[in-house]
């Protein structure tokens, strides 16, 4: 019996050594897979924490007009930037053990295995935050082993590569509460319409209790299950010292008002305007469309949305309901280019064609204060004469022969000004002083203002045959507007990554690219369009819009069978407008050919409602005198109509208007009945001819 008892003994015992054997084995083979993948996971070094986040749009008083994102709606914010109470929650009932562990609660994972052991089920969780953030980066949610290996992993790589704050702020800027938000910002901005930092107890509890089953416990699903959980997490609280009993019993008791909208949404304030905006982010500051779209930006434009609700209104009010005329308009700061309103046609989801900016149609007109500026810098002046009549030009390098026609074929039949020709729109005037300067000089001088659009060198080019774009010209006539500075157009002043850091900032570029004194003259002829008598309307292009002026404006009409446009400008503000048929077709309705100046004039005027009325302001190197504007000469007391007139300092007349002398010898001057005379409001007289 002693010998059997001896054998079993050391037959025990040899199965002992044998099970420690392999045991030990299995332990240092263990050991050596969990260094191994230690020693793998820190090769590979730390993992990207990015995730789609949506970018915000900011319009030029920070009012937020658009964001991107790919249906998931989260705003990156500092951990510092959220409310302690919501982090304090959040730790109570997701992972009070958070600081203390290194990515894995053992404690719990044995305490939620016994769990399901007794009820048979998985009832009971143990990921930590670490697990659950390293799930939402870069794993999908399906029970399988390959999925919790690959989730292990992950979170060792995280906990090696960052802090415990890092992780945190992640994870609350990434997990899911419900109802389309993703992140605390875009969930306490939809249920309560406030920011991350803002929240109170009562709110955090009832926030942080959501992640575990956003479609249960969101207070839009179920306001008796939110509030069942909220007490749960205030509970949580008291019970890890976080808060009192009196004060989770008070934040239980409170009253919450539930919003339940996102603060923001795609496309609603100038959708053109976001779209030309995201067109620079890739083309100008060359950044990725994923970065765009779902980098957590915040770009902040030059918009104004006041000022883009007054081009909207206009162009709706103005432009017949049936009709099928198309609008391009850009209003811009003439000081710094920044782009204050953009219209790229008159329904966005119908059509997101930007006739703004991707648009080339002919300018008509409008190109001729270019060519004018051109001719002042030659040595032309308001008072240079040439005679209107129809001509016929030809030339000798076997080119055909070309006749420009003025507008219903109206001619003066005799010689007139500079300054009449251009607010008349005199053609051959125009087609005269084009060939006299050379063909290739307008294309310099329309260079020099910013239009990149290739121009043809042709007769016709003073005349606007060549096609421009509208954003174009409203910037290149911001040149005349600033007395000759460099601008173009801005849209985006600032641009941050989703940390705050700042990746682009617009920097103004101090130069002259016209002279200041030609310039200004131009400027100055430019007010010649809305130009009246005491005894009546001149024929000037912009005779059909003076009566609704409420301040002194600059500016050219343009127009072609298929094209209208109005570009006008006060020192604050410069405006283009064009409309026409997006086939090119002909414009033929006679109410059609006046929406580009009705628009132009009625947006200005509500535009800068309330600001201050401002003049041209002379430079040095110009001298402004009186002048007949019928022959450009000095005007005398005897000359029935005289108007104030700006030179280059030395080119001014000398010689004296007779005409009117000799007429009054032989006809005697009649009077003006006071009782007859035209009353005229103050703020119209600024447009008279003295």
């Amino acid at each position: 019996m002693e010998l059997m008892t001896d054998q079993r003994f050391k037959r025990t015992l040899k199965y002992l050594r044998a099970l420690l054997i392999i045991g030990s084995i299995f332990l240092a083979f263990a050991l050596i897979v969990y260094v191994s993948i230690l020693i793998y996971a820190k090769i590979l070094g730390p993992p990207p924490l990015a995730v789609p986040q949506s970018s915000l749009y900011y319009s030029d008083d920070g009012t937020i007009i658009g964001e991107s994102h790919s249906g998931q709606k989260r705003y990156w914010v500092a951990l510092e930037d959220i409310a302690p109470e919501l982090v304090d929650a959040t730790l109570a009932i997701e992972d009070r053990s958070f600081y203390r562990h290194h990515g894995f609660d053992y404690k719990r994972i044995a305490g939620a295995v016994v769990a399901d052991i007794k009820a048979m089920a998985k009832v009971q969780g143990a990921s930590t935050i670490s697990q659950q953030y390293a799930r939402n980066l870069f794993l999908e949610h399906e029970k399988t082993w390959k999925r919790k290996l690959l989730e292990a992993f992950y979170t060792i790589r995280i906990e090696m590569n960052y802090t415990k704050n890092e992780i945190l702020e992640g994870y609350l800027n990434t997990i899911y509460y419900g109802e389309g938000a993703y992140g605390i910002q875009a969930a306490s901005q939809f249920y309560f319409g406030k920011d991350a930092a803002d929240l109170s107890l009562a709110e955090a509890a009832m926030l942080a209790g959501i992640p575990k089953g956003p479609s249960l416990y969101s207070p839009l699903a179920s306001m008796e299950k939110a509030t069942s959980r909220q007490q749960l997490v205030l509970k949580m609280m008291a019970n890890n010292e976080l808060i009192s009993e009196e004060e989770a019993a008070a934040a239980s008791q409170a009253k919450l008002d539930i919003i339940g909208e996102h603060s923001h949404s795609i496309g609603k304030i100038a959708p053109y305007f976001q779209d030309a905006v995201k067109s620079a982010l890739k083309n100008v500051l060359h950044l990725d469309e994923r970065t765009i779209e779902l980098g957590g930006l915040r770009v902040y434009t030059t918009l104004n949305t006041k000022q883009q609700e007054d081009a909207e209104k206009n162009i709706d009010k103005l432009i017949a309901t049936d009709s099928e005329i198309q609008v391009g308009l850009v209003a811009m700061n003439p000081a710094n280019g920044h782009v204050k309103a953009m219209v790229g046609g008159r329904d966005y989801e119908n059509s997101p064609f930007n006739r703004a900016t991707q648009a080339v149609r002919q300018p008509g007109s409008t190109m001729k204060p270019f060519l004018y500026y051109k001719a002042i810098e030659q040595g032309f002046t308001p008072s240079t004469t040439m005679r209107s009549e129809i001509t016929t030009f030809k030339f000798d390098d076997n080119r055909a022969d070309y006749t420009p026609h003025n507008y219903n074929n109206l001619y003066a039949n005799k010689e007139i000004t500079m300054a009449q020709a251009l607010a008349l729109s005199d053609n051959v005037f125009a087609v005269k002083t084009h060939l006299f300067l050379g063909e290739d000089a307008l294309i310099e001088t329309a260079k020099r203002l910013g239009i990149s659009t290739k121009l043809q060198e042709v007769p016709s080019l003073a005349l606007g045959t060549s096609g421009v774009r509208v954003v174009e010209m409203a910037n290149a006539y911001s040149h005349f507007a600033n007395g000759g500075k460099k601008v173009t157009p801005v849209l985006i002043t600032r641009v941050e990554n989703h940390r705050g850091d700042v990746i682009y900032e617009h920097n103004p570029v101090d130069e002259e690219v016209l002279r200041p004194d030609a310039a200004f003259v131009t400027t100055h002829m430019m007010t010649g369009m809305f130009d009246r008598k005491l005894n009546g309307y001149t024929s000037v292009t912009g005779n059909t819009v003076i009566n609704d002026m409420t301040r002194i404006y600059a500016g050219k009409s343009g127009s072609t069978n298929t094209d209208n446009w109005m570009i006008g400008f006060t020192p604050q503000l410069v405006t283009a407008v064009w409309t026409g048929y997006d086939q090119g077709k002909p414009i033929e309705i006679v109410a059609e050919k006046s929406y580009a100046k009705n628009i132009w004039l009625h947006f200005m005027e509500d535009a800068l409602a309330g600001e201050a009325v401002k003049p041209f302001k002379a430079p040095k190197g110009t001298v402004g005198i009186y002048i007949n504007p019928e022959n450009g000469k000095l005007a005398t007391k005897d000359c029935p109509v005289k108007r104030l007139t700006y030179y280059v300092a030395g080119t001014e007349p000398t010689e004296y208007c007779i005409d009117h002398i000799l007429e009054d010898e032989e006809l005697p001057k009649k009077e003006v009945p006071h009782d007859h005379e035209e009353k005229v409001p103050w703020y119209k007289k600024i447009f008279m001819w003295g």
